[in-house]
């Protein structure tokens, strides 16, 4: 038997719990390069018990709705950003922790220039471009040691699109 989500527009508000919301909002911080570029400065908290930040690139398989999720992971050592290069929309499936356990999965989907960096230790679904297949830019820990634990669900979660 499986359980449904609905995907809901990605917030900052609604995110915050789980990472950052990483996008241009308002006027940028400081203008640079002769005046040429506007920075956003420090939108998003890295954070790594030990290791390194590493940048990755990761070509990841189109996903499409409904969406079956039968499992999510989280990175106990260390945060982790999903910045997509293609401007493929991705699925966002996060849970509350509760006693080492996945609870209260909420799916989120991206628009046009958002992008996300998870909390160390947030449970979360796979890379899930919609539609299309999508490239990422992958900013996370690198480091020795295990930082990958895994919930298998005895019963999938089916995730729908927006209305």
């Amino acid at each position: 038997m499986s359980r449904t989500l609905t995907a809901q527009p990605l917030t900052a508000a609604d995110f915050a719990p789980f990472g950052d919301v990483i996008e241009v909002s308002g006027a940028p911080d400081k203008i640079i390069n002769q005046g040429m570029c506007g920075r956003h400065h420090d939108l998003a908290t890295l954070d790594f018990a030990d290791g390194r930040a590493g940048i990755s690139l990761f070509n990841a398989k189109a996903r499409t709705f409904p969406y079956e999720v039968d499992m999510v992971e989280r990175h106990p050592d260390g945060s982790q950003a999903f910045i997509p290069v293609s401007g493929v929309p991705m699925l966002v499936v996060v849970a509350e922790d509760q006693d080492g356990a996945p609870v209260n999965l909420k799916a989120f989907m991206t628009k046009p220039g958002q992008t996300i960096n998870l909390h160390r230790g947030v449970w979360h679904g796979v890379l899930a471009p919609i539609e299309k297949p999508g490239q990422f830019i992958v900013v996370d820990r690198i480091g020795d040691g295990p930082n990958l634990q895994e919930h298998w669900f005895d019963d999938p979660y089916v995730v729908e699109a927006i209305d």
